[in-house]
C-alpha cells in the first residue's frame, strides 16, 4: 500500500471480535442455504401441499376483543423480518457511531461501492423491463446483497481470505441494507393511515424522550418497539420499517469503539448480541425456509429469459460486480480510496461477484413488490438463478485468485 492509510486497519481485539462476528455470519449462511434448499424440495415433492399449509396455517393474537388475524408466512414477514431489520439498524447506528462508518475514509469506499451496486443492478432491470409498468415495480429486487449468504461461500474458502475483505464485504452490505431501508419506505408503502401514524409518532417520541433522560434499560424500548410495530401495521406503511425505528432509537452513549477498548457494553451492543444468534439461526433460515419454496413444474427454461426474471438475474450477477468493481478500482485510480489489505483488482471482483447474491432481501422486497402470484414466482426464479450463479462465480473466481494474493 506504499504506507497509505488503510481505513479497513484494526486492532487485535477487534480482529478478535470479527472473527466472532464472521463465524456467526457465515454459519448463518449455511443454515440459510440448507433451509432454502429443503424449500425447494418440499414444494417439488409429494409434500408440496403441506408445505403450502404450512405457509398459510392461519394464526391469531388475541388480546380481548382486539384480534390480529394473519397466515403464518405473513407473521414471518412481517412480524420476525421487523426483528431482522432490528438488528440491521442496529449494526447500522453501532457502525455510523462507533465503527467502521464513522469517519470519512472508513465510509467513502463502502458507501460509494454500495451505492453504485444498487444504481447499476436497477438500470439493468429497467433497461430490460421499462415497457411493463407491473414488472416495474420489482426494479428494488435485484438491488440488495445478502450478508449471511455471501460470507458463507467465503466460510468455505478457508484462511486465505483476508480479513480486510470481509469487512468490506460486510460493510458494504450494511449500506445497502440502509439503501433498501430507504427503498421500501419512500416506494412500498400504501393506503396511509394517519391515525395509525399518530400513534406511531407518539410511540417514538417516548423512545426519544427515554434517550434525553439517559434511560438505558431495554425493556421500555422493546415494549415502545411493540406497540410501534402495531401502529405501523395498520398504517399502510410496511412493519419492518418498526424495527428499523427501534433500533435507532436503542441507546448507544459510548462512542469509542468497543470492538477495540475493554468497555461496558451499551444497551445497543447488549441487544445486538443478543439478537444476533436468534436472526442468524432461526429468524433468516424460517424466512427463506418459508419464501423459497418455487414450484418448478410448469416452469420452461425459456421462462428464465422473460424480462422480469432476466432483469433480475443480469442485474444481481453482472450489475453489482459492475457497479461495485467499477466504483472500488475507480476510487482507488484517482487516489480517493485504497483497496483493502490483502486485496488487489482480481479479488474485487471476486467480491462484487459475491454481492449479486441477493436472496434474503431480494426475495423480501419481491414479496412487497409483487401481490400477482405469477409476478411474485418469477422473481423468485431470477432471485433464486442469480443468487446461486452469483455463489458458484464468486467460489470458482476466488478460490486460486485469493491463494495468489495471500502467497
Amino acid at each position: 500500500m506504499g504506507g497509505r492509510h488503510d481505513p479497513t486497519a484494526i486492532g487485535p481485539r477487534a480482529v478478535r471480535a470479527l472473527a466472532d462476528f464472521f463465524r456467526l455470519e457465515a454459519a448463518g449462511g449455511i443454515v440459510l442455504i440448507a433451509a432454502a434448499a429443503i424449500a425447494m424440495i418440499l414444494a417439488n415433492s409429494p409434500l408440496a401441499g403441506g408445505y403450502e399449509a404450512f405457509r398459510q396455517m392461519p394464526l391469531a393474537v388475541r388480546i380481548g376483543d382486539a384480534q390480529l388475524a394473519k397466515p403464518l408466512l405473513l407473521w414471518i414477514n412481517d412480524g420476525l423480518m421487523a426483528v431482522f431489520f432490528l438488528l440491521v439498524a442496529l449494526e447500522i447506528k453501532r457502525e455510523a457511531t462507533s465503527g467502521q462508518l464513522a469517519r470519512r475514509d472508513q465510509l467513502i469506499l463502502p458507501m460509494v461501492c454500495a451505492c453504485a451496486g444498487v444504481a447499476v443492478p436497477a438500470l439493468l432491470f429497467a433497461a430490460l423491463n421499462r415497457g411493463d409498468a407491473d414488472a416495474m415495480r420489482g426494479w428494488a429486487v435485484p438491488t440488495a446483497t445478502d450478508i449471511a449468504f455471501a460470507l458463507g461461500v467465503l466460510a468455505l474458502l478457508g484462511p486465505r481470505v483476508p480479513v480486510g475483505m470481509k469487512l468490506l464485504l460486510s460493510t458494504i452490505a450494511v449500506v445497502d441494507d440502509l439503501i433498501a431501508i430507504l427503498i421500501i419506505a419512500l416506494f412500498y408503502s400504501h393506503g396511509l393511515s394517519w391515525l395509525a401514524l399518530g400513534f406511531a409518532a407518539a410511540a417514538l417520541v417516548a423512545m426519544f424522550v427515554l434517550n434525553r433522560l439517559h434511560v438505558t434499560a431495554l425493556t421500555p424500548y422493546l415494549l415502545l418497539g411493540a406497540v410501534l410495530w402495531l401502529c405501523v401495521l395498520k398504517s399502510g406503511v410496511h412493519a419492518t420499517l418498526a424495527g428499523v425505528a427501534t433500533g435507532l432509537m436503542i441507546p448507544h452513549v459510548d462512542k469509542r469503539n468497543a470492538l477495540d477498548d475493554e468497555v461496558e457494553h451499551s444497551a445497543l451492543e447488549t441487544l445486538e448480541h443478543a439478537l444476533h444468534p436468534w436472526v442468524a439461526y432461526a429468524i433468516l433460515p424460517l424466512f427463506a425456509f418459508a419464501n423459497a419454496g418455487l414450484a418448478l413444474h410448469g416452469l420452461r427454461l425459456s421462462d428464465a429469459f422473460d424480462p422480469l426474471p432476466l432483469g433480475i438475474a443480469l442485474g444481481l450477477v453482472l450489475g453489482k460486480p459492475i457497479g461495485i468493481v467499477g466504483a472500488a478500482l475507480g476510487l482507488r485510480a484517482f487516489g480517493l480510496a485504497p483497496l483493502p489489505d490483502g486485496m488487489d483488482a482480481r479479488s474485487t471482483l471476486g467480491l462484487g461477484l459475491l454481492c449479486g447474491i441477493g436472496f434474503t432481501m431480494s426475495l423480501f422486497i419481491a414479496s412487497l413488490a409483487y401481490d400477482d402470484a405469477l409476478r411474485y414466482e418469477e422473481a423468485v426464479l431470477g432471485v433464486l438463478a442469480a443468487s446461486v450463479i452469483s455463489a458458484v462465480l464468486g467460489y470458482a473466481w476466488l478460490r486460486p485468485t485469493l491463494a495468489k494474493v495471500r502467497a
